[in-house]
This record gives structure tokens, C-alpha cells and sequence, in this order.
């Protein structure tokens, strides 16, 4: 890996986190809600776009500073496990499960249709 790519990584990285604290931000401000729908709307459109991407058969450098670095930093695994995990402490059960399982099962949806999407265009 050359040092542009790791530039790169570390600067769509923080360009990947400043957009993941924006649309969760506009998404939670416009939709206040227990449940937590700006980390939802982050991780599925995070994962049609890495879904296109390996769809595209984008692979190498590309592939490390987009998937990586911008992805990456834009989808957040931690704190939609944070989120359920309140959830649960607040007894909302329900809405933990929901927020689990609707976002696995939209999530590889969605990622899916971005690989579809994109082996199609290729």
C-alpha cells in the first residue's frame, strides 16, 4: 500500500465520519423517535454503497479508500450495538429486537441491491 492510499483512507475516513455525524444528525432531528433512526438510515445506505461498489468489482487502492477509509468511517457497527443494548436497559424489547433484526435483514437487503446494481452496470 502506497502513502497516498493511506492518505487517502485517513481522509475520506474523516470525511466518511463528518457525513455519518451529518445525515444521522438531519435523520434523528426530522424523525425524533426511540428508535434509532439515524444509525439505521447510516448503516443501509452505507452498505448499498459498499454493496455497489463490490458489485462494480471496484478493487485495490479504490476499493481501500472508499470501502475502507469513507465507508468505513461512515457505517458504525458500535454504536448501532450501543443503541440496542440501551434499548434493552430501557425494557424496550420490542423496539431493541426491531432495531436488531430490521436492521440485519434491510441491511443485507439493501447491500444486496447495491450489488445487484452494480454487477448489472458492469
Amino acid at each position: 500500500m502506497t502513502v497516498l492510499t493511506w492518505i487517502g483512507v485517513g481522509v475520506f475516513g474523516a470525511l466518511g465520519a463528518y457525513a455519518r455525524f451529518s445525515v444521522a444528525g438531519v435523520v434523528t432531528s426530522r424523525r425524533p423517535s426511540d428508535f434509532p433512526f439515524g444509525t439505521f438510515v447510516v448503516n443501509l445506505t452505507g452498505g448499498s454503497v459498499l454493496g455497489l461498489l463490490t458489485g462494480l468489482a471496484v478493487h485495490g487502492d479504490v476499493l481501500l479508500v472508499f470501502g475502507t477509509g469513507l465507508l468505513g468511517a461512515y457505517t458504525t457497527f458500535s454504536t448501532w450495538m450501543v443503541e440496542a443494548q440501551r434499548l434493552g436497559e430501557d425494557g424496550d424489547w420490542a423496539t431493541m429486537w426491531l432495531y436488531l433484526l430490521g436492521s440485519m435483514l434491510a441491511g443485507l437487503a439493501t447491500t444486496g441491491l447495491g450489488w445487484i446494481i452494480g454487477h448489472a452496470i458492469r
